[in-house]
This record gives structure tokens, sequence and C-alpha cells, in this order.
């Protein structure tokens, strides 16, 4: 038994490493997410914020752009062109994957700073794609309402999964412990 933890160290705690960054930001914003009623269809704050910054790219495109509470579960109604295209709720604001990110980021470790400039710099360029993804997406189930079940359950998730792969194929080939050294 031994010998098997020897031979499997670095795995074992990468994935030890990975767990408990991710269980401890999970916890983290599962106690910031309990601060909101559901009950009263409260909207946490960054859900909001994503909401209204979904509904400014849009306005780039259509001045009727605008969001609504909505008075029947907690999330944010989302308009374009006067008509209502979406709801964002709370698992839209991309939180979750940035958690992910963040954990993987953290159980691959490179130079102290370097990883924290990293995961600030990746979290934002997530945040910023995601946003980008929430108007595209409106965008096309306004003009395309019959592929939205394709459009918001494969494309768009491959659109943000695919920005956060790229994210961390860059960080383990060029940031990590494990990046090799050019000369």
């Amino acid at each position: 038994m031994k010998n098997y933890f020897t031979e499997y160290k670095p795995f074992l705690f990468f994935l030890a490493k990975f767990f408990g960054t991710y269980l401890v930001l999970t916890f983290a914003y599962q106690t910031y997410l309990n601060e909101f009623d559901t009950s009263k269809f409260e909207v946490d704050g960054f859900t909001q914020l994503v909401a209204e910054q979904s509904k400014q790219v849009l306005s780039l495109f259509d001045s009727q752009s605008y969001t609504q509470p909505n008075l029947k579960e907690s999330s944010v109604n989302l308009f374009y062109h006067n008509k209502w295209v979406a709801r964002i709720v709370e698992g839209c604001n991309a939180l979750s994957v940035i958690i992910l990110f963040i954990s993987f980021v953290f159980a691959f470790t490179g130079k102290f700073k370097q990883t924290i400039l990293f995961v600030i710099a990746g979290s934002l360029i997530i945040h910023i794609f995601n946003i980008i993804r929430i108007a595209l997406l409106c965008m096309a189930i306004f003009h395309y309402k019959h592929y939205q079940e394709i459009l918001h359950g494969v494309i768009f998730p491959l659109f943000i999964y695919g920005i956060v792969f790229i994210l961390w194929i860059i960080w383990v080939n060029k940031y990590s412990k494990h990046a090799k050294k050019t000369v």
C-alpha cells in the first residue's frame, strides 16, 4: 500500500488540491447564495450584475433591450427588441465555472504570484466571455427560436467551456510547475 501512495503521490496530491480548493470555494459560494431568500424570489447580486452587463452588450445592437425582475422565480428576465428572450438564473453567472477553473489552476500550482495573477485574469476572461455568450445566445434565440434547445444546451455551453479549456492548456503549458521551460 505504501508503494502505491509513493508511486501515485503526484496524482493523489493533484486530486487533493483540486477537490480541496473546489470544496472550499463551493462552500463559500453556497454561503453567499444562502444570504438570498429564494422564496421571495431574491436574486443574488452577481447574477443581477451578469444580467445587467448582458443587457448592456445587447443594447449595442438594440436600444430596446432591458431587464426586469422575474416575479415568479429567482431570476432576471432579459428582453431584446422589446421581446422576452431569456431568464438569467444563478447558474448563468458562470461562478461555478470559475470555481472549477480556479480549482484546476491551484491543483497545477505554479509560482504564487503567477498563480494569483492567472486566476484573476482567467476569471475576468471567463466572466467577459460569459457576458458575450449570454448576449449572443439571446440574439440567436430571438432570431432562431426553434433552435433554442441546441443553442442553450449544446452550442453555447461549448463556448464557455472551450474558453476554460484553452485557459487550462495555457496554464499547464506556460505557467504551472509542470510547464516545459524554454531557454
